[in-house]
């Protein structure tokens, strides 16, 4: 390049990035827009593992624990008879 001469334009490596940047861009948008029904629901025992998980976290008396594994119980036998 001669001293004094301004580049134009993006160049060969500024072209190659804004295409991967459209390209990744399509394809989050064709995955999360067209497609969120191909993403299964959680299973009944990984949500109740999720529940009694935030129950470890969120509470610090016995009586409230009980309480919440509890809750998590109900839940999971609610979603298993709800599959059948």
């Amino acid at each position: 390049m001669r001293p004094g001469r301004a580049q134009r334009g993006l160049g060969t490596l500024g072209t190659l990035m804004v295409l991967a940047l459209a390209v990744a861009g399509g394809w989050w948008v064709y995955k999360n827009v067209f497609e969120p029904e191909t993403v299964a629901p959680p299973s009944c025992n990984s949500q109740h593992a999720s529940c009694l998980t935030k129950c470890r976290k969120t509470t610090t008396e016995a009586p409230q624990a009980q309480a919440c594994q509890e809750d998590c119980r109900n839940n999971l036998t609610m979603c298993e008879a709800q599959k059948r």
